[in-house]
């Protein structure tokens, strides 16, 4: 094999491509959120895709259009649907708090034994100054109202970009439907691009499809299964299931915390209205339901992340949600998990050179 000699104009040429790469991606960036979402569908997708292929042999176009559509009847559509019924049991829950402060109920609750008694040691062995009740009530009164106003103005401002949500929508089956139809021609398309190996490509491909799979099934699917259980557990206790089990849902991507961000200060609301039956219920099952879930259903189904220790999956999901937000939880796993293949890969490649600096 002739040894390949870069040239000026090769250089040149590398200069341009990155050049165009770099203009095209300020072009597509606004809708990066929905490719990334298509692409980790397809990967999601691609087995059952390739299963209903076979069953439509010379159809492809038939197969990928079939696939859009179960896509959106078994999740899009449901979604939607949970979605509106969220921002109601919202909106009421909002409006029962206000009422619950107007009435008096905050004072009520301030006046607990265990509250004073707290107050009172937090007074004397800190250095700051008297609490003062009245000050407290009158911020949660406000915090409702302004709550309340927060998701009057998050609906309005929905039902007002309903148009750019839809774009969205239909922009991700459209590129999903390509990359279902073209999958192999696409993966074709990337050996033959990326100037490395084909065991090297291999390895970058096949990490980036594990990773993609396990962050999605990881992160998202153990925080759709403790939103459930918690949503369970808030509508036996008396709250609005849905609407805090959702929120229990997005609490489970917060390290450290998760979802005791949530049913933690629940427990404590019922046992200081006297509910301490229902909040030791609460609170264990939080413990030992809510828990359990986090603790063993993620690490089986992020076992596509194995290479990855627990501390830079920490990190990666943290940084992640940190640089791009929620979608981060997809991004972070998969640049970690791409920078360690290159790195062993790097060290393949330069294994005589390191070792000898090694020894030197």
């Amino acid at each position: 094999m002739a040894e390949f000699k870069a040239e000026p104009r090769h250089w040149l040429l590398i200069g341009a491509l990155l050049l165009a790469l770099y203009a095209s991606y300020l072009l597509i960036a606004p809708y990066v959120g929905a490719l990334v979402l298509a692409f980790v569908l397809s990967l999601l997708c691609i087995s059952l895709h390739k299963r209903l292929e076979a069953r439509l042999p010379g159809k492809p176009n038939l197969a990928a259009a079939l696939s859009c559509i179960a896509l959106v009847l078994v999740i899009v559509i449901p979604a939607g649907l949970v979605f509106f019924a969220i921002v109601q049991q919202a909106a009421q829950f909002t409006k029962q708090s206000y009422q619950w402060l107007s009435k008096g109920g905050a004072e009520q609750l301030l006046q607990n034994a265990f509250i004073v008694n707290t107050k009172q040691k937090v007074e004397y062995y800190l250095p700051i100054d008297s609490i003062d009740t009245q000050d407290i009530v009158q911020r949660l009164t406000e915090f409702a109202s302004s709550f309340g106003k927060v998701l009057l103005d998050m609906g309005t401002k929905l039902v007002g970009d309903i148009t750019g949500v839809l774009f969205g929508l239909f922009l991700m089956l459209f590129v999903l439907f390509f990359l279902l139809r073209d999958h192999d021609k696409v993966v074709d398309a990337i050996h033959w691009l990326i100037p490395l190996s084909r065991s090297q490509e291999n390895a970058l491909l096949v990490e980036a499809k594990s990773v993609a799979r396990s962050a999605v099934m990881g992160s998202f699917l153990t925080g759709i299964a403790q939103g459930i259980v918690g949503g369970i557990a808030m509508a036996i206790v008396g709250l609005p299931g849905l609407f805090w089990g959702t929120m229990m849902a997005f609490a489970s991507f917060i390290p450290l915390v998760g979802t005791a961000l949530i049913w933690l200060p629940a427990a404590l609301y019922l046992g200081l209205t006297g509910e301490w039956g229902w909040a030791a219920f609460l609170a264990a099952w939080g413990v030992i339901v809510v828990g359990s879930i986090d603790n063993f259903l993620r690490p089986i189904l992020m076992q596509g992340s194995s290479n990855m220790n627990t501390l830079m999956i920490f990190l990666s999901l943290i940084g992640g949600i940190q640089l791009f937000g929620l979608i981060g939880v997809i991004y972070g796993p998969i640049i970690f998990a791409l920078t360690i293949v290159l790195l062993k890969l790097y060290a393949i490649e330069f294994k005589s050179f390191l070792e000898q600096q090694d020894n030197s």
